[in-house]
């Protein structure tokens, strides 16, 4: 077995043959070792090689049959600060070179004798003063770094602290540590928890508790929730912390009185808030009763039903009833949701409308909540669109971060039309949905357009569904299938997964498909075989690169996101000498590879090349959804180049290759907003909150042309009869349904 830790004290040590006896540090306890331990000296690291004993004189020992000098925690500190870019031409390895030489007198060396600095090879005269100088600029800086380091916190994660707290970050450390898992992203409550053990914070400490309270509070928006139970809340952080109820109570009380979380009771049951979040939903709420109050007046001389009339006979379109009520709804009051599934005639209202709209003067304005939406939006209306983010007119601080986005359009600079009309509504979060409120007067009319069986959004809230449950907003409801619609076996079975009840497939001349097999390998042996043979022998224009999504319930397992994205590059990107590969994260990037980016990035730069070094157009901007393939990876420059669209080039610098995934095979989740050509959907097994009929219903619809399930049909019925959605707990019906 080994041990590693610290000498404290060396007993006896045999200036003839190293023969010694000393005393470690291990895990909070003192431990004699024993045997030949060369040139040990006190407070060194090392890792000791051996195993317990039992001396007759002097009881447990640990005998040592070798060991290994380890670096010291000081000096490791020193060579991590050095080498982490806070001063420039010092990388690793010359880092540790200058720690090799120094040891823990290497800061008193830069500051005072930098010349010293010359003893090691590739360090002229003007480097090390130029070192030294740059360690004196960022003084204050190295102390932070030093004592994060004792933290185990890496160099970059110190370089983030003290970006965040400055002069201030050794006070923050010492009388709150728990901040850092409030503002700093990626620390987390846990490492938040160890370091405030570490500097003597006991276990019942209020802080350490109401740390603990806002932690879950905070934690519960991965679910989308923006408040829960209290009975929940006790629960959790009684597990998390490890102490009694009566703690958390009036920790919780303390949080109250201090407004750093919500106490309300809905429908009976007592529930906290994360206090951000109760005010955007309350403010979303009041923003839309303003909106929905204030009602247009037509002009006396506009004949609502005879332009309708005309409306249809200039787009060559029959409208039904519901369809008729949504666009003079939309017209004239505030604010109107439609919703329905596919085939209902939801982009057959919004062209009529825009039509309708535009015999008054008046101007339209289109959104989607990502860019593949959007698109999808303006090839079937034929009007502009524009993502959400985009029409808002986002913009950042100089950090470029998350955090520090904004939108131009707001309270003081609103949007510039009479309509707006945001499709697939259902993804959109209580923060978008809050910046769209403040970005419209309330003499504007806001359509919003969604179904409400598909997957609500990923950030936190219920926008659609709690609007819709309220009874406050105008809704119209989609449900008659048109007589178009009814001849795709995609459609029919989408309404009768809603409905509960068993689909239809493999039907002659159908569009959907269920390929059965009895285990899991099976189920990926089908979909290699679909993708390489079956279906380019089927249809000779297919490209399945393009025309072909393959969608999955789960990022894991072995028809999970990573496992058959692996299987699906080495099946249709086979390695070769002349493509060239970069693994990042455990991701092994190709040329010829298909790849999503993950979230919008609206400083991207893309450009159309002509060839001969031309360029013929150029642009910023790539979405969340967007599609591509690689088409060059340069080691030199540590640059993946990426075409989106067949034509617009975006090179990825390999920092930033977290934005970009690979995407032959995406989560469902992933695919909202999306349409493909042909989906497959291997479906065999999983967790039950997974399987859910509302997930099989959003898959099914991204298709235009084909389904095809390859699994089990046990698993499909399961999904249909699993109608049990994950509630979310929320407050923005509660604040609706107050509304005056």
């Amino acid at each position: 077995m080994s041990l590693e830790g610290t000498v404290e004290d060396i007993i006896y040590q045999s200036g003839e043959n190293g023969y010694a006896v000393i005393l470690i540090m291990y895990e909070d306890e003192k431990v004699v070792c024993t045997g030949l331990l060369i040139e040990l000296k006190v407070d060194d690291e090392v890792k000791l090689f051996g195993e317990y004993m039992m001396h007759p004189s002097y009881g447990k020992q640990f005998k040592v049959s070798s060991f290994v000098k380890l670096e010291s925690k000081k000096n490791c500190g020193i060579r991590k600060i050095l080498s982490s870019g806070l001063i420039s031409g010092v990388g690793e390895k010359l880092a540790k070179k200058i720690v090799d030489k120094f040891g823990e007198k290497t800061f008193e060396i830069i500051d005072q004798e930098p010349s010293k600095l010359t003893q090691i090879p590739g360090i002229s005269k003007e480097k090390a003063y130029s070192i030294s100088e740059q360690y004196k600029s960022e003084y204050e800086l190295k102390n932070v770094m030093l004592a994060l380091n004792e933290y185990e916190f890496s160099a970059v994660m110190a370089i983030k602290i003290y970006d965040k707290y400055k002069e201030k970050t050794l006070d923050v450390l010492k009388e709150n540590p728990y901040a850092l898992a409030r503002d700093i992203e990626g620390v987390g409550f846990t490492k938040a928890d160890e370091l405030a053990k570490k500097i003597g914070v006991e276990r019942e400490h209020w802080g350490r508790i109401k740390a603990g309270i806002l932690f879950v509070l905070n934690a519960i928006k991965s679910d989308g929730n923006t408040c829960c139970s209290k009975v929940f809340l006790e629960q959790e952080v009684m597990r998390l912390l490890d102490v009694d109820i009566e703690l958390v109570n009036n920790a919780m009380e303390m949080l109250n009185l201090e407004r750093k979380l919500v106490i309300k009771v809905y429908d009976s049951e007592v529930m906290v808030c994360n206090i951000a979040l109760y005010y955007k939903e309350q403010e979303i709420a009041k923003r839309l009763m303003i909106l929905a109050s204030a009602e247009k007046k037509l002009n006396a001389n506009f004949d609502v039903r005879k332009e309708m009339a005309q409306t249809e006979r200039e787009l060559k379109i029959d409208l039904v009833k519901e369809q008729r009520e949504a666009i003079i709804n939309s017209m004239v009051k505030g604010v109107t949701v439609i919703t329905g599934g596919p085939g209902t005639g939801k982009t057959t209202i919004i062209k009529a409308l825009i039509h309708m709209v535009a015999k008054l003067d008046e101007t339209v304005l289109l959104a989607a909540p990502t860019g593949r939406a959007a698109k999808r939006m303006e090839i079937a209306t034929q009007a502009e669109t524009k993502t959400i983010h985009r029409l808002l007119e986002i913009a950042f601080n100089k950090d470029k971060s998350f955090e520090s986005q904004f939108f131009c359009r707001n309270e003081d600079n609103p949007l510039e039309t009479d309509v707006l009309i945001v499709d697939e509504i259902s993804m959109v979060d209580i923060y978008l949905m809050d910046s769209i409120l403040k970005a419209l007067r309330c003499n504007q009319r806001l359509v919003l357009i969604g179904d409400t069986d598909q997957l609500p959004s990923v950030g936190a809230g219920n926008i659609l569904r709690d609007i819709i449950k309220s009874g406050k907003i105008k809704v119209i409801r989609l449900e008659q299938v048109f007589r178009q619609a009814k001849e795709s076996a995609i459609i029919i079975n989408a309404h009768k997964i809603n409905h509960g009840e068993e689909i239809i497939a493999n039907k002659e001349k159908s569009d959907f498909f269920i390929i059965d097999e009895k285990t899991q390998n099976d189920v990926k042996n089908t979909l290699v075989d679909l993708m390489t043979k079956r279906l380019p022998a089927k249809y000779e224009d297919l490209d399945v690169m393009k025309d072909v999504q393959i969608l999955v319930p789960m990022r894991k397992g072995l028809l999970g996101v990573h496992e058959l994205n692996g299987v699906m590059q080495n099946a249709l990107n086979l390695k070769s000498d002349d493509k060239e590969e970069y693994e990042y994260r455990n991701t092994l990037y190709r040329v010829g590879d298909k790849v999503m980016q993950t979230k919008n990035n609206y400083n991207l730069i893309w450009k159309v090349p002509a060839g001969s070094g031309l360029v013929v157009d150029e642009g910023m901007g790539v979405y969340n959804g967007d599609m591509g393939v690689i088409k060059e990876i340069d080691k030199y420059e540590k640059v993946i180049t990426v075409e989106f669209d067949g034509k617009k080039r975006v090179d990825y610098e390999y920092a930033n290759l977290g934005e970009l995934d690979l995407s032959y095979v995406t989560t469902i989740h992933k695919s909202q907003g999306s349409e493909y050509p042909i989906v497959i959907l291997p479906l065999f097994s999983g967790p039950t909150v997974l399987l859910s009929r509302n997930l099989l219903y959003t898959a099914v619809t991204r298709a235009k042309k084909m389904v095809i399930i390859v699994g089990n049909r046990e698993t499909i019925r399961k999904m249909i009869s699993n109608n049990k959605e994950v509630e979310r707990d929320t407050s923005l019906l509660h604040h609706l349904r107050s509304s005056i």
